[in-house]
């Protein structure tokens, strides 16, 4: 066996069913197994995708396990050569798969690779990205604060870490988890880190895996991205930007997991004070909001309830502080 390809599914048996479609029809080269991993769907998902692929092997995990605990199931169970950690809401393109493994092949000291996404509009996607020391991108989403952050960091003209473009073959930090080929032996080596639930797990792998090789974005292999495709399903959201809305529930997991990749990644440190900006931002978070409603009136940007949400978010950020200062092994999942 050639690859083994892993699915994590959570109630979303038509995008599994799309993507495995594009799978048959663009792989030619490669032998392959699909892996479907279910976070406990409570539907007809496997009736559906077994019917019209009997020969996937399905996993149910009994309870819903997030991205980090279903994928390592899946790789567990995989029999081929290579794994690939795929999403759902992903569609491959022009012999995708086939390529990828042939320049994963040639790069002797590539541990780990990831593709050019694109948006279904066939527009360049982020697929990647390069590190900033303390993992200080995490602040960019905080409603002024994160704009302050920005607009100094374009003045001093730093790098913009993120990877849209990629070029024949980048150099990254870290890749979308939406599409991550390494070989099965370094990914038993090297699981992902099972504290988390959801978001951030596949950056904190990435640093992990970088410290046995390098890790490449290419751009000929092509797949497309939905996205938001089985965490819209758990969060009742169409919203694809995971990281921008910190007050809503989905945001309360983002918040959590963000900084739950600083404490593992970057040490205590930047913990403490990733966990002060986040404090920060309250006071400045109404106050610039009580300015643009004088000023702006019903046109401002946000509303009372997204302070308030923002704060409940923060509160959880504090229930969770010790354990995380601690580092024990802990599931991160809030509700």
């Amino acid at each position: 066996m050639d690859i083994s390809i892993i699915f994590v599914n959570y109630k979303s048996p038509q995008l599994v069913l799309d993507c495995v479609d594009s799978i048959y029809e663009q792989t030619k080269k490669l032998s392959f197994e699909i892996i479907v991993v279910d976070n406990f769907s409570q539907d007809n998902s496997h009736e559906i995708v077994s019917n019209k692929y009997p020969a996937i092997k399905w996993i149910p995990m009994g309870y819903n396990a997030g991205f980090a605990r279903a994928n390592n199931e899946g790789i567990r169970n995989a029999t081929g050569e290579y794994v690939l950690i795929l999403n759902t809401d992903t569609i491959i393109l022009e012999n995708a798969l086939d390529k990828a493994v042939a320049l994963f092949e040639a790069e002797k000291n590539a541990v780990a690779c990831g593709i050019q996404l694109l948006n279904p509009d066939g527009s360049q996607q982020i697929s990647g990205a390069h590190f900033i020391t303390g993992g200080l991108n995490i602040l960019l989403p905080l409603p002024y604060f994160g704009k302050l952050i920005r607009f100094l960091g374009y003045s001093l003209k730093t790098k913009v870490p993120s990877v849209s473009n990629v070029e024949s073959k980048t150099k990254v930090d870290w890749i979308i988890g939406a599409f991550i080929l390494l070989r099965r032996s370094t990914a038993m080596q090297c699981l992902m880190n099972e504290d988390f639930f959801m978001y951030a797990e596949e950056i904190e792998w990435c640093s992990r895996l970088r410290k046995l090789g390098d890790i490449y974005l290419y751009a000929d292999p092509k797949v497309i991205h939905i996205g938001g495709g089985t965490s819209s399903d758990y969060y009742d959201t169409t919203e694809n930007e995971n990281s921008k809305n910190l007050w809503n529930r989905k945001g309360r997991q983002v918040v959590l997991s963000n900084i739950l990749y600083i404490r593992k990644t970057w040490g205590i440190c930047w913990y403490l004070f990733m966990m002060i900006c986040y404090l920060f931002e309250i006071p400045v978070f109404a106050f610039c909001l009580l300015i643009e409603k004088i000023f702006k009136g019903k046109k401002a940007k946000y509303k009372w309830q997204n302070v308030a949400g923002y704060i409940s978010n923060v509160g959880i950020l504090l229930k969770y502080s010790f354990k995380m200062l601690v580092n024990k092994p802990y599931f991160y999942k809030v509700a």
